[in-house]
């Protein structure tokens, strides 16, 4: 999602810029496919053939994954065709899990409970809009850089080791451990003096595996149209769809990860005053088709300010 339309390098005056956003996400939604499913049917579940043994047998049931996230974003143009931006983000997860063999009520095999606040991965994105005499048209190329923690450990609610040290599933860790390269186009234009849309399309994939884990590669396709008819607030909807594929390696999880995902966000930017804007957007999922079994949210937050030196 794009909390400002000047986020995506969608402006074209020179100078910096600095974005500080809070996204909130509560995945207590236990779901399979495109539906919900209860933990007692989820641990019910038989997995096998996966493309890592270690994942065949009782499927994990989840119980929640709340995460907190604070991401600080410098943006600079250099000229109306290049700019650069990175992207430093700070990740406050919380989550629970049964573990396997359990009957859906109490923890059983591999069940832990883990808090972690740290660095996550680092972004760095730089960008053309060169193409035409609007700059309207750019790509975007860049880095996701292992920044991130991925040996972070939880504590055992297994009854046969309660209390011990427990691993964290990698999916689950601050960072991939992997550096990724991006590439993106994007599009933008005005409809009239008071409509605007924009549309854009990011490819993330890894470049190499980490302690036997490689995160799967992903899709991200937006869309946005926005109103700026009013002098004091200017509402915006976007549409955004995800899709990501299974993680791989010894250490992941190749049953329960990846799938497709696309959400509405409405949301609204207020201009505070000539450099400071604030903005605040909902997530709402229209369709959700996950792999295996996994926890989604019934919606995601996002409140953040922008400030033009």
């Amino acid at each position: 999602m794009s909390s400002d339309w000047e986020s995506l390098g969608l402006s074209t005056s020179s100078g910096f810029k600095l974005d500080v956003r809070y996204d909130y996400l509560d995945q207590n939604q236990l779901r399979s496919g495109t539906g919900k499913i209860s933990p007692q049917a989820a641990s019910g579940i038989v997995n096998t053939g996966s493309r890592n043994p270690a994942n065949d047998g009782p499927q994990e049931v989840e119980k929640y994954t709340k995460n907190h996230y604070v991401t600080i974003t410098g943006d600079y143009n250099f000229n109306p065709s290049w700019g650069v931006q990175v992207q430093v983000p700070y990740i406050d997860r919380s989550h629970a899990t049964l573990g396997t063999s359990s009957d859906g009520v109490s923890p059983a095999d591999e069940a832990y409970e883990s808090g972690t606040k740290n660095i996550g991965d680092i972004k760095v994105i730089g960008r053309f809009q060169g193409f035409t005499e609007q700059h309207n048209v750019g790509v975007l190329f860049g880095l996701k850089l292992p920044t991130g923690d991925h040996r972070q450990t939880g504590i055992s609610t297994d009854p046969a080791a309660l209390g011990d040290v427990a691993a964290i599933d990698r999916g689950l860790q601050p960072g991939t451990g992997t550096t990724d390269v991006i590439l993106g186009v994007y599009y933008h234009d005005a409809i009239n003096k008071d409509w605007g849309f924009f549309s854009q399309g990011v490819v993330q994939t890894a470049l190499n595996a980490k302690d036997d884990y490689r995160p799967g590669n992903g899709l991200n396709l937006n869309g946005g149209l926005r109103y700026t008819g009013f002098a004091g607030f200017t509402p915006q909807l976007q549409l955004n769809a995800r899709y990501v594929a299974r993680d791989s390696g010894a250490e992941a999880d190749t049953v329960s990860t990846g799938g497709t995902l696309v959400y509405l966000s409405p949301g609204v930017v207020v201009p505070v005053n000539k450099k400071l804007s604030a903005y605040s957007f909902v997530q709402i999922p229209i369709y959700q088709n996950v792999n295996g079994v996994q926890l989604a949210p019934r919606f995601t937050a996002s409140v953040g300010a922008r400030y033009s030196f």
